[in-house]
């Protein structure tokens, strides 16, 4: 999962300061905060709104409403320019409610004003050679949205930059921590591995800035004056692509994977699986667009093709590039670890198999589809729901070594030769997977029906969200930050009885464990913290890190306790 502290723990802080004295020096900054993209060339009509309702709004065959799962839908069309235009101006109040909950998110952390400055002066500083690396058309459609944005945040960069700066969010947060809190997975099946013998495609998407921020979830269905029409599934403010499908059956989906630390921004990754679904109709065009973009952090693209009836998997990173196909097989899975050949002797990818939750996920979905042999579409949602560990373990809801971490932004199902696609809705991936065909939505025939959802075809609810086990969970995120609060705090003593309360929320949960023996020791009740990391060695860990802070806090407790 991608957290939204990545700017301000560990690396963030140190990178900060460092690159200060480069942000006074360099020259390369002028000309990156200067820049605006040309957008004469574009014809425009500035859009006015129609309101239907509180949650319908048109302009002339542009779109946007909310359906009875709370998602909302979007259908924008035109040159690059007017698409921002359509975009911004039906989802302004969104879009706008979109940042706030980000930068406030930031606030929280940096509180300082002096440190929000020198945050300003990084961010100038690093993606000072982004606006190079970005299509022009791109910039001219990020240009159009960010008309719309808020002049409450005119402060941290004007808008457009604003708009640029958020796109590039997602690898950034990946290059300030270094990617060891990333995990996404996904997974492709046809032949002999689905009913029918069709593709099908299916993952999870781990970006967490909070419930708050997942709220506001956006289908958008796209047709560009030029490329193909598609469909991505992100939030307001968003144009890049981290889960989507084109008309002409061409599906990716991002992971991250483990790289050095950039020095500076280039093509944010959402933008090139953008240019694929635009672009691209098999996977050899996928592969040259993917190819010819520069990156800044590692990423995986699992694309998925009706032309080709088959998936493989991009990885692209600053410094490589490499295929992962399978010749002799029907599926193929994709954590947050490289697998092709290119990244064979990789020492950075090689540890991070080692150390990380990646590998177990992968071995996780093995054992899943070998108890799932032939998948459809609601056994793919079964497997994305999956809560358990190898073997059926229960490891503790919220554990990134399971498929469903409890936290994803949203999961998707594929089935690209059908051109149809499943959203789930909140929370997670729990609630009803809404179904869409994009044979009919680029079509008059969804301008007549004015629907989108295809509904007969929607997957159910997940029962687990009825169930006294969520509702636990629910009270344990709550209690967890408590917890986290009192151990931050020099004066924050918590009853005697919520630790036991806290541990029986989430009882298989390793954390729970680690936090109560970290309260204890701030305490300096060693006896007791002594028990609770001792407790923690029992339960599964979610990383080798993780396990060997553990192992350090038992250690300096029993010197403590001599």
């Amino acid at each position: 999962m991608l957290r939204i502290d990545f700017f301000f723990r560990g690396n963030g802080r140190v990178l900060i300061l460092v690159f200060l004295c480069l942000i006074l020096a360099s020259c390369g900054i002028r000309k990156s905060i200067k820049h605006v993209p040309d957008v004469k060339q574009y014809s425009l009509e500035i859009p006015k709104v129609s309101k239907i309702n509180d949650s319908t709004f048109s302009f002339h065959q542009n779109y946007l409403t909310k359906n009875k799962q709370q998602l909302w839908e979007l259908y924008i069309k035109g040159n690059p320019l007017q698409l921002g235009y359509n975009n911004g101006a039906l989802t302004q109040n969104l879009m706008q409610k979109q940042e706030e909950i980000f930068f406030s998110k930031v606030e929280n952390f940096v509180p300082s004003k002096f440190k929000q400055k020198l945050l300003r002066g990084f961010l100038k500083w690093y993606n000072r050679k982004m606006y190079l690396n970005v299509r022009e058309d791109y910039q001219a459609e990020l240009y159009g949205l960010s008309q719309y944005s808020s002049d409450k945040y005119d402060f941290i960069a004007p808008k457009f930059r604003r708009a640029m700066y958020l796109h590039g969010a997602h690898d950034i947060g990946h290059a300030m921590q270094d990617l060891m809190v990333v995990g996404c997975t996904s997974l492709a099946v046809w032949n002999e591995n689905t009913e029918g013998g069709d593709l099908l495609i299916g993952r999870n998407f781990d970006f967490y800035v909070g419930d708050d921020f997942a709220k506001n979830k956006l289908i958008e269905f796209v047709e560009p004056d030029q490329g193909f029409s598609y469909m991505s599934v992100s939030w307001p403010g968003m144009i890049g692509v981290v889960s989507g499908m084109n008309k002409e059956g061409i599906t990716v989906t991002i992971n991250a994977g483990k790289s050095k630390i950039p020095l500076t921004a280039k093509t944010p990754i959402s933008l090139v699986t953008r240019e694929i679904l635009q672009y691209a109709k098999n996977i050899e065009e996928a592969i040259a667009i993917a190819k010819k973009r520069k990156v800044f952090v590692s990423e995986s693209i699992l694309v998925g093709s009706a032309n080709d009836k088959k998936a493989v998997i991009i990885e692209v990173s600053p410094k490589n590039f490499g295929v992962y196909g399978v010749a002799n097989s029907s599926k193929i899975f994709c954590a947050n670890h490289f697998q092709s050949d290119a990244y064979k002797y990789d020492k950075r990818n090689q540890k991070h198999i080692a150390e990380s939750h990646s590998e177990y996920r992968y071995e996780k979905l093995r054992e899943l589809l070998q108890e799932n042999k032939r998948l459809n579409p609601e056994k793919m949602a079964a497997v994305l729901r999956d809560r358990s560990g190898l073997k059926d373990k229960m490891i503790g809801y919220g554990n990134e070594k399971a498929i469903n971490q409890l936290l994803a932004h949203h999961a998707v199902i594929f089935s690209p030769e059908k051109k149809r696609v499943w959203v789930s809705s909140n929370p997670y991936q729990l609630g009803e997977f809404v179904c869409y065909d994009l044979n009919e939505i680029f079509s008059d025939k969804r301008l007549k029906s004015g629907d989108f959802a295809k509904s007969d075809l929607n997957i159910a609810k997940d029962p687990f969200v009825d169930s006294q086990e969520f509702e636990d969970y629910k009270e344990f995120k709550f209690a967890h930050s408590e917890i986290q609060n009192a151990i931050d705090s020099d004066d924050m003593i918590l009853t005697d009885d919520f630790i036991p309360h806290y541990q029986s929320l989430n009882p298989d949960f390793w954390l729970v464990y680690y936090q109560s023996g970290k309260y204890y020791f701030k305490q300096k009740k060693y006896s007791k913290a002594k028990v609770e990391f001792e407790k923690a060695l029992t339960k599964e860990i979610t990383t080798v890190p993780d396990k060997e802070n553990v192992e350090k806090y038992l250690k300096k407790t029993l010197r403590k306790l001599k």
